[in-house]
């Protein structure tokens, strides 16, 4: 089996998403998207065979790389994931949604295409590639990749730097078993195949998978939704990352995770989070899937109470149920949204006529201590 570098970024609770480079890129082709996307993602990135951390190998198809990839998500221990790539990684997540579309949650295809034209082009720069190595055609790829590798703010302009130096590091050898992967590949009379919901982002000015590819893709896919970025070539998502980055956070639904996750940390606290992100395992991962999208945005976000009277609410219910180690926890809390010890007080006292005499003794003990550890009483 073909096997991949890789690395994962996010948090350990969230939903996975593996996300695969063009030819001749690196995973960090993927870096403008990082910061949004691992909001409330937990993105597997990869390099394609002799590219970055990958081994060399003398030929390769389409679907070995789409095997290795779910290979990848079952070590992951990801039953369902989300997926997209970039050219050939986008025809790699393509052919996985085809073959495993019970797998697939969402899927996300950027200036990628269902064939990449005739298979003699691809032999032809496989076999040159093959007799002179990378450095030629590393010359004259980023002219196809961007429209004006010189413009865009410092942060585009340092992103676009940086990818355009990815294919001199490059294995000859597996460039030109990508291209040969290429040259065979065909999806289109599959494309019905696909049951995940898909986005497709199309740069207005790629010469290398033009507007028409696209349009294949998005017409051939059951309810697909097209993107086109203007002033973007092949490389769309770092030659305009803010419009490729909303379309596939619009996408994933990743808003309403990433507005919990803030939440949760303004309320609990950055120590808490991320001790409750590094002790997730696989058994609660979608737990806490499950509490940042609904508690933490579902409610906590709502506008119909504020944030100090979510807090009394709060303590209330955990006085009533006995959860001593969670009124702790949100005792913390109340005091980060606002509550003075005088206003905790009174909510025990209450809690104490409408819950009972015991239960509110024991959390008064709890917020005693509680209270004294943070330094206010």
């Amino acid at each position: 089996m073909t096997i991949l570098s890789h690395r994962v970024d996010g948090p350990a609770w969230a939903p996975l998403l593996v996300l695969g480079p063009s030819l001749g890129t690196t995973l960090h082709v993927w870096d403008p998207q990082m910061e949004a996307l691992t909001a409330s993602w937990r993105v597997l990135r990869y390099d394609l065979p002799g590219h970055g951390g990958s081994a060399p190998v003398s030929e390769v198809t389409v679907g070995l790389l789409a095997d290795a990839v779910l290979a990848l998500a079952t070590q992951e221990k990801a039953d369902r994931f989300a997926v997209g790539g970039i050219s050939l990684g986008g025809a790699v997540a393509a052919t996985v949604a085809v073959t495993a579309p019970e797998r697939v949650s969402h899927l996300v295809l950027c200036c990628s295409s269902a064939r990449f034209g005739e298979p003699g082009p691809w032999h032809e720069r496989a076999h040159a590639v093959r007799r002179d190595g990378m450095k030629p055609l590393a010359d004259v790829l980023p002219a196809r990749w961007f429209s004006a590798p010189e413009t865009g703010t410092e942060a585009v302009i340092e992103a676009v730097t940086e990818v355009r130096r990815m294919p001199y590091g490059v294995d000859a050898g597996s460039y030109a078993a990508c291209c040969e992967a290429l040259a065979d590949y065909d999806l289109t009379g599959e494309l019905g195949a696909v049951a995940a919901p898909t986005l497709v982002v199309a740069g207005a000015d790629d010469p290398a998978t033009p507007l028409a590819h696209a349009l294949t893709l998005a017409a051939g896919i059951p309810g697909a939704l097209l993107t086109v970025v203007p002033g973007a070539s092949h490389l769309a998502g770092v030659e305009r990352p803010e419009e490729v980055t909303a379309a596939i956070v619009r996408h994933l639904g990743g808003e309403r995770a990433a507005e919990g996750a803030r939440t949760r940390r303004r309320v609990l606290g950055d120590a808490h989070v991320d001790r409750a992100e590094a002790a997730t395992t696989g058994f609660t991962r979608d737990f806490q899937e499950f509490i940042t999208r609904y508690a933490w945005d579902g409610i906590w976000n709502r506008p119909g109470l504020d944030r100090r009277t979510r807090s009394c609410v709060t303590l209330t219910a955990l006085v009533a149920g006995g959860h001593l180690e969670e009124l702790a926890m949100h005792v913390r809390a109340a005091l980060r949204n606002g509550l003075t010890p005088d206003e905790i007080k009174e909510v025990l006292l209450q809690s104490a006529v409408y819950c009972g005499v015991p239960a509110a003794n024991a959390a008064f003990a709890v917020a005693q201590r509680t209270l004294d550890e943070v330094g206010v009483l």
